[in-house]
C-alpha cells in the first residue's frame, strides 16, 4: 500500500490550516563558486525574528512551538488545503474518511474571523436544532469566536457526547443573535442513502466519499433493483452539498455507470501525482438514464463524477454550478505522529478541463428556486475561488475571485436534507428521467 493517502474532501473534519518550513541544501558548483539553494538573507531575518522572540516576548515560548508555528503558516500560505497534521490532526483525519466522529454535526469555514456554517449533517445535533447554512457563529459558550483560528474553534466545538455547547449565532433575517444549545454527539455519517422515487425510478443520495462508498453505492443499486423486479427504469445520483473525500472513491462511483473510457486524470510536478483512472466494461445501470444534481456546495470527488459522467455524456448534470475544487491532496508522513497534507496535483475530467476555481457548470442549471413552506438560505454560496491564497485553475481561465478573504475548514461534513415531496430540483430530475425513458422506448 502507498505510504500516501489521496484525500480531497473539501476541508477534513477539524484539520488545522498550516504551513511548514523546509531546509533545503547548499549545491557546490566548483570549489570556488558556491550557489545557495536557500534564500539565505531571509533565512537570517528569520533566524533573527526567532531570537527576539525567544529573548524579548512577554512570557517565555517553547522552540517546538516556535517552529510548528512556522510551519503551519507557511503552508497555510500557499493554499487552503495544504496542512501541517499533529497527531490529533492525523487522528482527526482518519475519523473523518472513516465516517464516524465526535461533535455537533456541521461543517464549517472561517470568515471574516467568524465561523460560518457551509452546511449541517442529516440527523444529527446541529440539524435538529435547525442550525443553516449561512450562520455565522460569533460565540461559543461564553467564549468569543472572533480572533480564535478554525482549528481552535473547532476543538471547542469537538467534545465529549452528551455534553453540551452553547452558540451564539447571527442568522440573515434575525434582528438579534440566536442562542442555540446543542449536545454534542457521536456522529456517524452514512455516505450512501436510497430509495425508490416511483416504481422503476431510483434515488441515490452520496453525502461524502469514504473508502467504502463505492461497495455501498453497489449494493444500494442492487437493492433497489431487487424491490423493482430486477431493473431500473432510471436512477438520480444526488450529489448537492457533497464535499467530496478519497479520490479513489470518486472514482468507483463514476466507474459503477461508465463502460470505457477516462474518468479522471491527474498532473503534478512529482512522479507519484501523475494518474490515470479509465472505466472498467461495466454499468450496473445498464444503459438506463441517469440525472446527476449538483449545487454549490458540490465540491472535490462529487466534480470529479459529475464531471466525468457529463464528459463521458453517460449522464445529464442537472443544479447549480459546482464549488470548483479541482485539487489533489497527498498526505506525507514525516514521523510516526506528524505528517504534511499537500496539494500535489490538478486533477482533469476526461475532456481535459480543469475546473479548479471555475466549477462544473450543470447541462440544465436550476437555481434559486423558492417552494412554498420551505425556507431557503438567501446567502451566496461559498466556492473554491472565494478562499484564500486558492490554486490557480491551471487552464489559464480567468479567476473571477470575490472574496480572498475567506479561509476554509471544518469540523465536520455534510449535508441538507433532499427526501421531501417539496424538493423542487427532485421532481425537475424524476419527470426528466420519464421522458427519457418514453424517448428511449
Amino acid at each position: 500500500m502507498s505510504l500516501f493517502k489521496r484525500d480531497i474532501g473539501l476541508i477534513t473534519s477539524g484539520v488545522m490550516l498550516g504551513a511548514s518550513l523546509v531546509f533545503g541544501q547548499m549545491v557546490f558548483a566548483d570549489k570556488e563558486a558556491v550557489k545557495p539553494d536557500l534564500p539565505l538573507e531571509d533565512l537570517r531575518t528569520f533566524s533573527e525574528i526567532f531570537g527576539r522572540i525567544k529573548s524579548s516576548y512577554v512570557e517565555p515560548v517553547e522552540d517546538k512551538q516556535l517552529i510548528e508555528n512556522a510551519i503551519r503558516g507557511m503552508l497555510s500560505g500557499l493554499d487552503p488545503h495544504s496542512t501541517y497534521l499533529n497527531l490529533e490532526d492525523f487522528q482527526e483525519l482518519r475519523e473523518g474518511t472513516s465516517g464516524q466522529f465526535g461533535g455537533l454535526g456541521i461543517e464549517v469555514s472561517m470568515e471574516d474571523g467568524f465561523v460560518k456554517v457551509v452546511t449541517p449533517i442529516d440527523d444529527t445535533p446541529a440539524a435538529k436544532a435547525g442550525i443553516k447554512s449561512g450562520d455565522l457563529i460569533i460565540r461559543l459558550d461564553d467564549t468569543p469566536v472572533k480572533g480564535m483560528t478554525l482549528n481552535e474553534a473547532v476543538d471547542i466545538m469537538r467534545g465529549e457526547p452528551g455534553s453540551k455547547l452553547l452558540l451564539t449565532i447571527i442568522r440573515e433575517g434575525e434582528d438579534k443573535p440566536l442562542k442555540v444549545e446543542l449536545t454534542r454527539a457521536i456522529i456517524k455519517v452514512e455516505s450512501v442513502k436510497s430509495k425508490m422515487l416511483e416504481p422503476g425510478y431510483g434515488y441515490i443520495r452520496i453525502t461524502t466519499f469514504q473508502s467504502r462508498t463505492g461497495a455501498s453505492l453497489r449494493e444500494a443499486i442492487s437493492a433497489l433493483k431487487e424491490e423493482n423486479g430486477g431493473k431500473l427504469n432510471g436512477l438520480v445520483l444526488d450529489l448537492r452539498n457533497n464535499p467530496g473525500g478519497v479520490l479513489e472513491a470518486a472514482v468507483d462511483v463514476s466507474d459503477a455507470f461508465i463502460t470505457k473510457g477516462m474518468i479522471v486524470y491527474t498532473e503534478g510536478r512529482i512522479a507519484d501525482s501523475d494518474q490515470k483512472f479509465h472505466a472498467t466494461p461495466d454499468d450496473l445501470l445498464k444503459g438506463a438514464p441517469l440525472i446527476v444534481l449538483v449545487n454549490g456546495g458540490s465540491a472535490s470527488a462529487s466534480e470529479i463524477v459529475a464531471g466525468a459522467l457529463q464528459d463521458q455524456k453517460r449522464a445529464i448534470i442537472l443544479g447549480g454550478k459546482t464549488f470548483g475544487k479541482g485539487s489533489v491532496q497527498t498526505v506525507m508522513p514525516l514521523t510516526n505522529e506528524t505528517a504534511v497534507k499537500m496539494t500535489t496535483a490538478r486533477y482533469y475530467t476526461p475532456s481535459g478541463r480543469s475546473i479548479q476555481a471555475e466549477g462544473i457548470v450543470p447541462d440544465i442549471e436550476i437555481n434559486g428556486i423558492r417552494i412554498a413552506e420551505v425556507e431557503e438560505s438567501e446567502f451566496t454560496p461559498l466556492r473554491e475561488r472565494d478562499l484564500a491564497h486558492h490554486l490557480e485553475n491551471g487552464n489559464g481561465e480567468a479567476d473571477e475571485s470575490t472574496n480572498t478573504d475567506a479561509a476554509a475548514g471544518s469540523e465536520e461534513k455534510q449535508v441538507e436534507q433532499p427526501l421531501e415531496v417539496s424538493d423542487y430540483m427532485l421532481s425537475q430530475a424524476l419527470n426528466l428521467l420519464k421522458g427519457m425513458t418514453i424517448l428511449n422506448r
